[in-house]
């Protein structure tokens, strides 16, 4: 069985961390397959947004600490070290980690995504969990520190204040409180995550492309820029946006109407 799965429909690409016996936990073959699904749905033309989902109930349970316990750890973090050259960085522990896609994918959240699982969440734009989900850095207790992000990108979300005490307690974070920080942006019921994940991945393909993807690089460009120069930073972003698919949405617009009084229906796109 293989570890990990991909489905496709139409624009949508869905990729299935399927490891029940270790609850979603990442070994090095787990982690070289994610990144090699993700290579193929970025190089895919037909592509336009991936769903990352964790099945049977759990979405990831991070870094699978009995492989590393059994083998030995060193090897496989020298495998992580960056190297001189950044112009590809190597893989992270959890897999794409430390990838930068140009398109757009959302998590869907079943059940624990604890531990490196939170990382992994958090690498994602968007993430969809059920209400009876749960983050955490669960690692914390085993004293294993965030290597995939975390640290990172936790702060960027819900601010330093609340990152340092949900990384340095180590607790449980429940859906409905990752909600109200904004570590997710959607809840539904047990075992819908993965559906309401596609229907707003279906929501996003729809839409003219490199507009979508010259938008969600702007907002990841401008960190750390002064006001001045995120803005001249999205300007030269969009132009190549708006001579592709914006002249032709205008001229829709113009001539026959599309789009006007607020009307996002599949047929004007």
């Amino acid at each position: 069985m293989p570890l990990v799965r991909i489905e496709h429909d139409g624009p949508i690409t869905t990729i299935i961390i399927d490891r029940p016996e270790a609850r979603n936990a990442m070994s090095p073959e787990t982690a070289d397959a994610l990144c090699e699904a993700f290579h193929a749905f970025e190089a895919d033309d037909n592509a336009s947004v991936a769903v990352l989902y964790g099945d049977h109930d759990v979405f990831c349970a991070g870094w699978d600490l009995k492989h590393a316990a059994k083998t030995g750890a060193e090897l496989e973090l020298d495998k992580m070290n960056y190297p001189c050259d950044l112009s590809t960085p190597p893989r992270g522990g959890l897999g794409p980690t430390r990838m930068e896609l140009s398109k757009p994918v959302i998590a869907a959240i079943s059940g624990p995504a604890v531990a490196g699982g939170f990382e992994l969440a958090l690498w994602t734009d968007i993430r969809v969990m059920e209400e009876q989900a749960y983050m955490g850095v669960f690692c914390r207790r085993w004293g294993v520190p965030l290597m995939d992000g975390g640290t990172v990108r936790l702060p960027r979300v819900v601010g330093m204040g609340r990152a340092l005490e949900i990384i340095m307690t180590g607790r449980k974070v429940p859906a409905q409180e990752c909600l109200q920080l904004g570590l997710c942006e959607k809840l539904v019921p047990r075992g819908e995550s993965r559906a309401a994940a596609e229907a707003l991945a279906r929501e996003i393909a729809r839409f003219p492309q490199a507009c979508v993807r010259a938008d969600r690089k702007s907002v990841y460009m401008q960190r750390g820029l002064t006001e001045r120069d995120a803005l001249m930073r999205e300007w030269y972003n969009a132009i190549a946006a708006l001579k592709e698919d914006g002249i032709k949405g205008a001229a829709r617009f113009a001539e026959e109407g599309k789009g006007r009084h607020g009307d996002f229906s599949d047929e004007i796109f």
